[in-house]
């Protein structure tokens, strides 16, 4: 479902709601990383020119006849820029007008120079060094190589002795939206939470936040830690209106481990999935983005919507990101899953065509002229 009716009256609702985006208040957190964005070289024409390898499956080529031998790849760097589904998503939610406060590793004791635009839209916190990801882009996906080491230094410990239980229950007191995100590589996020469900919510008083969940492609964690993770989202349930946010290969990681079946790649089927896997987790609303498109789940509102796609992204990494801050605005502002979805297929598109985060004119601008892209 996308509609020229569905889009100008989200384009309406957008417009119309804008006023109240100011006055929100985000608590994002808690990774953090410097991205290099590389394409590999297929051949090189001269210094100054050559071709790229367009898909990973030309890359899977070319290692493979590498085996038993050895090869040589070149890479060229496109880009750095600040880093990690956190960063990402607080940047995007700052672009909308959100007052945006951020807790991560982004260098410690000093901020890294990465983030100094980033601190200059958002407050930002830092307890530790930030990781480092080579990012290989290619035209049907990418290639994440990560260097994890002082995400250990994210745990409940350095929260506390570094920024400060106090400050972080006035934090999430202010707040008017929550994300914790990246749960897969900081490994000490269960505990986290655990911590957070006991020694800060049960402080918190007002009205019911928004909290938005990430687990960043759980493939390489343990089944034992994934349900924890799972079982521990949903006892936020409790005290904020949680969102579960996946990506289509996370749904069905997700839904393996919760014994569902995982058989029916088709839109209806993966929409089916998500019905599941909002029945057993008991969240508010679960949000899965394939590339092409995305979909919601809550009680009684369950909604797909086609995303503008673009065969030639000038970036992917980060898409998802921009997603879940797009499709988390629409929650905040009462929009009903549709719409929600919409948003966050718009702020995606938007940013894989331009490498940048869009304001809610830019969204507006994609929604009323949706043909041109």
């Amino acid at each position: 479902m996308n509609t020229p009716e569905l889009r100008a009256a989200c384009a309406t609702q957008l417009q119309s709601n804008a006023n109240k985006i100011s006055p929100l208040n985000a608590f994002v957190g808690f990774d953090g990383f410097v991205d290099e964005i590389l394409h590999v070289v297929d051949k090189r024409e001269s210094m100054d020119k050559y071709s790229r390898l367009p898909t990973i499956t030309k890359y899977a080529e070319r290692l493979a006849a590498a085996a038993n031998k050895s090869t040589n790849v070149e890479m060229v760097s496109q880009l750095t820029k600040l880093g990690g589904n956190g960063p990402i998503m607080a940047n995007a939610l700052a672009s909308f007008g959100l007052k945006v406060c951020y807790l991560g590793n982004l260098g410690y004791p000093n901020l890294h120079p990465i983030f100094a635009d980033f601190a200059k839209r958002a407050e930002v916190h830092t307890i530790a060094e930030p990781g480092y990801t080579d990012a290989l882009e290619f035209e049907d996906g990418k290639i994440m190589c990560g260097k994890h080491s002082a995400l250990r230094d994210v745990n409940w410990e350095n929260i506390k002795s570094r920024f400060g239980l106090e400050k972080f229950t006035a934090k999430l007191q202010a707040a008017s939206f929550v994300g914790f995100v990246n749960w897969t590589m900081l490994t000490s996020m269960n505990d986290t939470w655990a911590a957070i469900l006991k020694e800060v919510c049960p402080k918190l008083t007002g009205p019911r936040r928004k909290i938005f969940f990430d687990l960043a492609d759980p493939e390489k964690r343990t089944r034992e830690d994934i349900l924890k993770a799972l079982t521990l989202i949903a006892e936020f349930e409790k005290y904020f209106d949680a969102i579960l946010g996946l990506n289509e290969k996370e749904a069905y990681e997700i839904g393996g481990h919760l014994d569902l079946d995982t058989k029916d790649h088709s839109p209806e089927g993966l929409l089916k999935l998500a019905k599941e896997i909002h029945a057993h987790i008991k969240v508010n609303t679960v949000v899965v983005h394939p590339v092409h498109y995305a979909l919601a789940v809550s009680a009684n509102d369950a909604a797909i919507v086609e995303g503008p796609f673009t065969p030639k992204p000038l970036i992917t990494t980060g898409a998802g990101d921009h997603f879940n801050a797009g499709f988390c605005l629409g929650k905040l502002l009462g929009f009903d899953n549709a719409k929600s979805v919409l948003t966050g297929v718009s702020t995606s598109g938007f940013y894989v065509r331009s490498a940048k985060s869009p304001s809610v004119v830019d969204l507006v601008g994609l929604l009323t002229n949706w043909s041109a892209q």
